[in-house]
Formats: C-alpha cells, structure tokens, sequence
C-alpha cells in the first residue's frame, strides 16, 4: 500500500508475506549494509536479514514500512511489532510497561546516501500513526548508548530514558560475536489520538 511519494521515493506499508516478497531482495542488501555500518558494525547472513522481514509480515498486528525507489530497491524500513510478540524484550519489560498493550519499534534504518532527508522521523512518525490505539498504550524502542541522529529523533517525538539496558550479542564485520549495551526508550501514547477512549486493564 503506498502511503506517500517523496519524489522518487515511495513509503510503502507492507500488508502481508505476499506483498513483502517482492522486495525481500532489497530489503536483505539494506538491512546488511545499515547494519554493517556505526555504531554496530553487525554482519548479517541473507537469509538473517530476509528472515527478519518474513517474521514481521507474519506476526499479528504489524507494521512494517519500506521506503523504495525505482521497482524493488529499499533504501530505508521501519518495522514494529506487539511486544509480547518478542519474548526476550518484553521479560526486560517486566513490571515497566503493560507487555500486552504496549508496541516495539523493532527496526529502523536508512541508507547512508539517503540520510539527512526525513525518512528515519518520518518513519518514525508513520509508524506511531498506525499504532492501534484502542489495543496499545505504550511504545518502546531500543538503541545504541550514542547520541546521534536517531536519539534526536526520538526526543523530539516524545520518548524518554527508560533507563532500563539490555545486552545484546550480535555476530561483528571481523566474524567475532560481542555484545554491546541498548538502552530502551518509551513513550506513552496519548488517549485523544485514538478515535475513541482506550481501555486498557491488566
């Protein structure tokens, strides 16, 4: 589904499997080269980064976003999911946020060549528009410790320190596998963005 065009660019909403496996190959090659990159110098396998975008499409209540140009080349995504749907974040939640009504930001990433232009806030931004507000009432996220770019995303729309971390081992560029710490962000999402009060009991 197209929910904008910036030029030649287009921000596409990922509905099913079906719709996301066209670009399932620009995805892979993206997701490895942001990755790859400062500040976590990640390597990914193809069929790591594809499975990413397999397990989003097919869990229940997600949003998955890719900006691509031309017919298939993606050169950003953002994908959320339910939290409860990643079992490893949510017991660092526990007692935090209410697991079962809160929403993750999973992903987030944009071309190096394509950085400076709006597409990671937009991204972002898109991404808490479509958050179902009658279901969830927190957001979170995690990111490196560096104060870069997207942490200045992430304040100006309105998320906080948690000051909850969480070690995270990932595979680097020279083949060696080291964690590195993320901090977790949230915000709560306010009630007079939905369409009517939400209900939210434990």
């Amino acid at each position: 589904m197209l929910l904008e065009q910036r030029g030649p660019l287009r921000v596409l909403r990922m509905d099913d499997a079906d719709d996301a496996l066209r670009y399932r190959a620009g995805f892979v090659g993206a997701y490895q080269t942001i990755f790859s990159g400062a500040p976590y110098h990640e390597r990914f396998f193809p069929s790591e980064a594809a499975s990413v975008l397999r397990r989003a499409v097919e869990t229940r209540d997600h949003i998955v976003l890719l900006v691509v140009k031309g017919r298939s080349s993606v050169v950003a995504f953002g994908i959320g999911v339910p939290l409860s749907s990643r079992p490893d974040v949510a017991r660092s939640m526990q007692g935090l946020v209410p697991a079962d009504h809160s929403f993750y930001l999973a992903e987030l990433g944009v071309l190096d060549r394509y950085r400076g232009q709006g597409l990671g806030k937009r991204l972002v931004e898109e991404r808490l528009k479509l958050i179902d507000r009658q279901k969830y009432s927190h957001v979170l996220l995690r990111t490196s410790l560096r104060r870069d770019g997207a942490m200045s995303i992430y304040e100006e729309l309105g998320f906080e320190d948690m000051g909850v971390y969480m070690e995270v081992a990932s595979r680097r560029n020279d083949g060696g596998v080291r964690t590195d710490r993320r901090l977790f962000l949230s915000r709560v999402l306010a009630h007079e963005e939905a369409d009517e009060p939400l209900s939210v009991t434990e």
